[in-house]
């Protein structure tokens, strides 16, 4: 639904907090020591299909981590572009290159306690105590960096073709991919999640995305005394912050009646992009699957398909 006045503050909306002084050295740091595995394993399976070969691969990465993807390729001799798929929060995904996020039910192990399964509650909050240098999700986004510099350089693989794609953590995630990574040349978030916390705790605990903030207060620190420390270190994997990093197009589609990832903190991404950018609101839609006219749309973007959209208004008018 439109609330003409909330749109009003959404357009001009940068987050409640400042990104930190030292936010760019710290991630330039933490790119500059990242070894691109060379002992990853690119297997091929059998995919069953004529025009594609489908691999899967396996890599280390920091803190003892060992990430797992999904490739599909099609069979054709020259180089191919590569679109970038990631997951929401909890789950795992098929796609050209798609990257199982670690701890969350995949086949990706979260570092040196190689916990099979779901670890996720906690995810957001883990290390917030201990400095930027411990958060869990600083290894998910240098997992991300690895990957792309490691598909990037494979003999099939058009470097300098490259897209990213997700919505929810996905989204965030494809965000952080042409953030950190500038091989990335196109991107496009669904209701990107992970950013501007303290607006999150001041809208209040609505979805399970977002609980373990709350819950984190509510049985650990009632009295609320480590939410600056706790806000301070979670701006280092604030999305917002990160955007001013993408030189590269964006398109963000954003749904109104979201109530996980509250369309205020995406404009709070958005309006901190400082490229070429484009944002598309469905007015009827929460943090759902969207149908195909939004599917058909966003691989018109990425893929340079032509698929029509067909118009409610001229195309299904017939002269009597």
């Amino acid at each position: 639904m439109k609330n003409p006045t909330l749109l009003k503050e959404m357009l001009d909306y940068r987050g409640r907090d400042e990104m930190p002084d030292d936010f760019d050295t710290f991630w330039n740091k933490q790119v500059a020591v990242v070894e691109v595995p060379q002992d990853y394993q690119l297997l091929e399976k059998d995919f069953q299909i004529a025009y594609a070969i489908c691999y899967e691969l396996t890599f280390k990465s920091g803190n003892g981590g060992q990430i797992y993807a999904k490739l599909v390729v099609p069979k054709l001799s020259e180089k191919v572009p590569v679109l970038f798929h990631f997951h929401g929060y909890m789950g795992q995904g098929w796609d050209v290159v798609s990257m199982d996020v670690r701890g969350q039910s995949g086949y990706s192990l979260d570092g040196n306690r190689e916990v099979r399964g779901n670890t996720v509650k906690g995810h957001i909050i883990r290390g917030a105590l201990d400095g930027p240098d411990q958060l869990f999700f600083k290894d998910v986004y240098l997992d991300v960096y690895t990957l792309v510099e490691l598909v990037a350089g494979l003999d099939f693989v058009d470097e300098n073709r490259l897209s990213s794609f997700g919505g929810s953590q996905g989204g965030a995630l494809a965000l952080v991919a042409a953030a950190l990574n500038s091989r990335i040349k196109q991107t496009v978030a669904i209701y990107p999640f992970l950013a501007d916390f303290r607006r999150v705790l001041e809208i209040g605990n609505t979805s399970e995305a977002y609980d373990e903030l709350f819950r984190y207060f509510k049985f650990h620190d009632p009295f609320h005394e480590t939410e600056e420390q706790l806000l301070q270190t979670l701006a280092y994997i604030d999305v917002k912050n990160l955007a001013h990093r993408i030189s590269c197009p964006v398109q963000m589609i954003i749904g109104l009646e979201d109530d996980v990832c509250y369309p205020i903190t995406q404009f709070a991404i958005y309006n901190s992009l400082a490229g070429e950018k484009e944002y598309h609101l469905l007015p009827e839609y929460g943090h759902e699957a969207m149908n195909v006219r939004v599917s058909d749309t966003v691989f018109n973007w990425l893929c340079g398909t032509k698929i029509k959209r067909l118009s409610l208004v001229s195309d299904f008018n017939s002269e009597k």
